[in-house]
């Protein structure tokens, strides 16, 4: 469960996806967002469907490693979806028992929802997976350089958002470390009660914390031995530019927002 966790990975590429410039990307992963809570109908989630599709593809990423970063969260897309099917008010009524009810609307309603969750997880796995670290620490500065007229800190904000995104997968491995030295003294995490899991979890949880700490810890003695005093004086190996297929990827994600503005 826990190696299932893709959000904070980077997968090394050359497709055309992971060329695309940061910045770009990241404006594009907000336009799909929004692209993703306009479409209201079968066709409209299809063609956001047949979208993130084509960008996996694209990125020539496997579809089923892509798939596997949903698999940790299917209980919460599951749960969303009971409640929507049971406690959806009005509607055609289907069936009945107690206090649930199912009625037509819900349903529609709850497989939307599931869908748009679903949705919205791939594309910004997407987005991490090929684009690295470094390029969203430079996107995010750069997009959000107009702040620095009000003394902002963007270089700061954009460095400690890039962190905690680069150490999810070292905490995921950390964590499956744990789970496994644990386990092998004898620990139980997936049986018992809830209040049983949950105390079974402070083993586990005591020396990841330590851990992170720890890590960051070496990492602040790091950069201060290294002279960093944040983005002041700092240049850039790679120069951010915009490219052709950029605009065209920009036009692409326009031309289906406008698609969806018709009621899709």
């Amino acid at each position: 469960m826990i190696k299932n966790i893709t959000l904070g990975q980077y997968f090394p590429g050359n497709s055309v996806i992971h060329r695309l410039d940061a910045r770009m990307k990241l404006v594009l992963v907000i336009a799909v967002i929004v692209l993703i809570f306009m479409a209201r109908t079968v066709i409209g989630n299809a063609v956001v469907l047949a979208f993130l599709t084509a960008i996996i593809i694209m990125s020539r990423i496997s579809i089923k490693f892509v798939l596997r970063g949903i698999k940790p969260l299917w209980f919460i897309i599951l749960l969303t979806f009971v409640l929507n099917v049971f406690f959806h008010q009005g509607g055609n009524e289907l069936f009945s028992w107690w206090i649930l009810r199912v009625s037509e609307e819900g349903l529609i309603s709850a497989v939307r929802l599931a869908a748009r969750l679903i949705f919205l997880i791939t594309a910004t796995t997407m987005l991490t997976l090929t684009t690295s670290p470094i390029s969203l620490t430079d996107g995010l500065e750069s997009l959000m350089k107009p702040l620095k007229a009000v003394r902002f800190p963007v270089h700061e904000l954009a460095m400690m958002m890039t962190i905690a995104m680069r150490f999810i997968p070292t905490l995921i491995e950390e964590t499956d470390k744990i789970m496994k030295a644990q386990t092998a003294r004898g620990a139980e995490f997936d049986s018992g009660n809830v209040i049983k899991r949950a105390t079974g979890m402070v083993p586990l949880l005591v020396p990841l914390f330590v851990s992170a700490f720890r890590r960051a810890d070496e990492l602040a003695f790091a950069m201060e031995s290294r002279c960093y005093h944040g983005g002041e004086g700092r240049t850039r190996m790679k120069v951010m530019h915009l490219a052709g297929r950029d605009w065209a990827a920009a036009a692409v994600v326009a031309a289906l927002i406008v698609f969806m503005a018709f009621g899709f």
